[in-house]
């Protein structure tokens, strides 16, 4: 199978030697994402509600780049600086992600890039798409 890269720049550029998504047959799988204003490429703010929203924007915007939308993510990572954000990040979550029939771990970590707290990895199935 080949590999097809998924870029936009409606998301914020990867910052290290990485793309922002790898598609392989119907399986696209993104990068985390933090929550970079992808013009400014600056943190938007250091409230975990408008961090989450950016970070979900950031997603939905590369979900679109290839071909599928938030609607088409199978598995998604959540890494958090502070574990006591879960519930207002599983609210943001069900605002952007309506009928969240999708696998999910959320993990606390001591620190993420550029003082971001919260990231977000996903991995969409496009499979519904064909």
């Amino acid at each position: 199978m080949s590999r097809r890269i998924i870029q936009t720049d409606q998301s914020p550029a990867a910052i290290g030697p990485y793309a922002q998504g790898v598609a392989v047959g119907d399986l696209v799988f993104l990068s985390g994402q933090i929550p970079l204003d992808p013009v400014t490429m600056t943190l938007v703010s250091s409230d975990i509600e408008a961090q989450t929203r950016q970070v979900f924007d950031n997603l939905h915007n590369l979900c679109m780049a290839a071909g599928g939308g938030l609607e088409d993510i199978v598995k998604m990572t959540i890494y958090l600086t502070d574990l006591g954000h879960f519930s207002t990040v599983n609210a943001i979550m069900t605002e952007y992600c309506s009928k969240p029939e999708l696998a999910r771990a959320a993990i606390g970590v001591a620190e993420l890039p550029k003082g971001a707290m919260v990231e977000i990895e996903a991995i969409l199935s496009l499979a519904d798409k064909r």
